[in-house]
């Protein structure tokens, strides 16, 4: 399997452990990822309350689906869509655009990804 890009189009780098669709530290996606969760993004209390408030709450583990439960400063692979909502609604959190696949850029203006890129 070819290794996927970035959205600055070098190597898909590690996003944190155990995230990503397939639980490989990546944000890769796949045939069976509806939510297409491919912006690796630090999460903030901000963007954990907007994401609450929509219907999704990131913060409770749910241990049947691997999932640890998350609070500021976690990164997680979020789905493009819900990271784009939140753009438009002023709670986007910041992104690793080295660690975001290439494929958010089908949902996500590249420009907005670039003005909430975490400093290196």
């Amino acid at each position: 399997m070819a290794q996927a890009k970035n959205v600055l189009g070098g190597e898909l780098k590690p996003c944190c452990e155990a995230t990503g669709f397939y639980r490989d530290g990546r944000c890769n996606t796949g045939p069976g990822d509806l939510g297409v969760h491919v912006v690796c993004a630090e999460m903030t209390r901000e963007f954990l309350e907007f994401s609450r408030s929509r219907g999704n709450d990131l913060t409770t583990p749910s241990p049947e689906m691997e999932f640890p439960g998350l609070k500021p400063g976690d990164r997680w692979c979020l789905c493009a869509s819900r990271w784009q909502e939140a753009y438009e609604a002023g709670a986007a959190p910041p992104v690793d655009l080295e660690a975001t696949h290439i494929l958010a850029l089908e949902h996500v203006d590249f420009s907005a990804l670039k003005k909430h890129a975490l400093k290196v």
